[in-house]
């Protein structure tokens, strides 16, 4: 009877023993961003490794830096409105800190007929937020994702 209820009791230990082992990125992040020109539209695509739980969006007049509250201009000319988009569940650093996405984090874009710049305004717990700016407030938008690879979509037309 002993040695059955070792064996259980091993059994169970072994269920129930944490082993550490190497884990993948907790959080989807951020490895570049690209912008181009299409018929009608322009558009931003954030690549990431994964995709976020949500991401939000509004229409703002100024955007400021999520953890300091400073004020960011978005870079570009002629900008009148603004197009904040919110990750929930990204980043653009890993879980070392250290960064994945490397490019500028305000740039203009002078190829593109409707969006004038992009600015990064967030990188803050698991919460990454970019500013799309760009001149026509009667301009129309839509932000969707996209899988392999994976990626959020900006689109900003007229």
């Amino acid at each position: 009877m002993n040695r059955r209820l070792a064996a259980v009791l091993m059994t169970a230990l072994a269920v129930f023993t944490f082993v550490p082992v190497a884990s993948a990125q907790s959080t989807p992040t951020l490895s570049n961003i690209r912008t181009g020109q299409h018929a009608g539209f322009s558009r931003v695509v954030l690549d990431l490794t994964g995709l976020p739980t949500e991401h939000r969006v509004s229409e703002v007049t100024s955007v400021s830096q999520c953890a300091s509250g400073n004020p960011i201009t978005v870079a570009g000319p002629g900008i009148n409105e603004i197009l904040s988009v919110t990750l929930i569940g990204a980043a653009a650093h890993d879980d070392n800190g250290n960064l994945t996405y490397r490019g500028s984090q305000n740039f203009a874009t002078p190829g593109l007929s409707h969006v004038r710049g992009v600015a990064l305004t967030c990188d803050f717990e698991a919460t990454l937020g970019v500013a799309v700016g760009y001149s026509n407030p009667y301009s129309w938008h839509r932000v969707f994702t996209m899988t392999s690879p994976n990626r959020l979509v900006i689109d900003v037309g007229l």
